[in-house]
């Protein structure tokens, strides 16, 4: 295809310890993009290595030059809709949203509306940055469907930019708070890689093939039943990465249908489990404009709090 000049673009050179990289993986590490928009950056010919098109799978050397044409932005198929959001901080540049269970991030099949996107585009307007393309306007990362808390939103490309290299270099602090079945008896760290799971394409699994992901866990209280309330702090940001993780260490997150198994307590108490007791509780960033460390953090729900209302031990 043919690529005007002007497009944006990122220009990137390959320092020796990144030599040996996938090209996808590279770029994904050192851009906001995702490795699905590289691949799909790479098929349309927008991506250049020493002024040439390659695939996916091209293994970088030392020095190489790597130029991304970002395509034009186009209008945002996704509406705006009137949804009360939970605002916890908000300026010209970042909103943090304190997202409920069962709401949806952006726009999938079987969720083109009612999603955080449609009432970000009702609340900002056209202030969004368009980074991620029409489907995730000011979106730099995600929490799963039946998880709650804080999310960081950014308002335009500049702030995007910067939360998305905050992501990268580990100095956005994401703090979780989680019921898991067992005890952890301490604190400790899961690191192990996150990849697609092999013949379940709709749940991640611990592989070789995967990205390096990496969650330190602390316990904060036992509870009764064989439950404790437990702290997560994310070094890395992989697809359901603290579900997996606990669950590789036989200690999966109660009310989680897809990696743990139904406990009593679930079966007894339905009405109390919109999803995974896991909820984002804190949020630290440095402000892309202002460089201010801003921390801000958000209460359990009422069902996390009531079930562990139920799981403390009694005097």
């Amino acid at each position: 295809m043919q690529i005007n000049q002007n497009e944006p673009s990122y220009s990137l050179s390959v320092a020796a310890e990144k030599a040996g990289a996938r090209l996808d993986s590279f770029i994904a590490g050192e851009t906001p993009l995702s490795r699905s928009a590289t691949q799909g950056l790479l098929e349309e010919g927008r991506i250049l290595v020493n002024g040439k098109s390659v695939t996916k799978s091209c293994k970088l050397k030392a020095g190489d030059c790597i130029e991304v044409f970002l395509p034009e932005a186009k209008e945002c198929e996704a509406e705006p809709e009137d949804i009360p959001l939970d605002i916890v901080y908000e300026d010209d540049d970042v909103i943090v949203i304190n997202k409920p269970q069962r709401m949806v991030v952006h726009p999938a099949p079987g969720h083109s509306s009612g999603t955080l996107v449609n009432a970000l585009m009702f609340h900002c307007k056209d202030s969004l940055s368009d980074i991620n393309g029409v489907i995730r306007p000011g979106i730099v990362h995600r929490i799963d469907r039946d998880t709650s808390g804080l999310l960081i939103v950014a308002k335009n490309n500049e702030a995007h930019l910067g939360l998305a290299a905050q992501l990268e270099d580990h100095s956005l602090s994401r703090v979780y708070k989680t019921i898991l079945c067992g005890r952890l008896g301490g604190e400790g760290t899961v690191d192990a890689p996150i990849g697609r799971h092999k013949t379940d394409r709709k749940k991640m699994a611990i592989t070789t093939e995967g990205r390096r992901a990496v969650t330190h866990y602390k316990q904060l209280e036992e509870l009764e039943g064989g439950f404790c309330l437990a702290e997560m702090r994310l070094e890395t940001g992989r697809t359901h990465q603290i579900r997996v993780h606990m669950a590789h260490i036989g200690h999966p997150v109660l009310g989680d249908p897809v990696y743990g198994r139904p406990t009593q307590f679930e079966k007894k108490h339905p009405a109390l489990f919109a999803g995974q007791c896991l909820h984002a509780g804190e949020l630290t960033f440095i402000h892309p404009r202002t460089k201010e460390k801003v921390t801000v953090s958000a209460p359990l729900p009422a069902n996390f709090e009531r079930i562990l209302e139920l799981l403390r031990y009694k005097d």
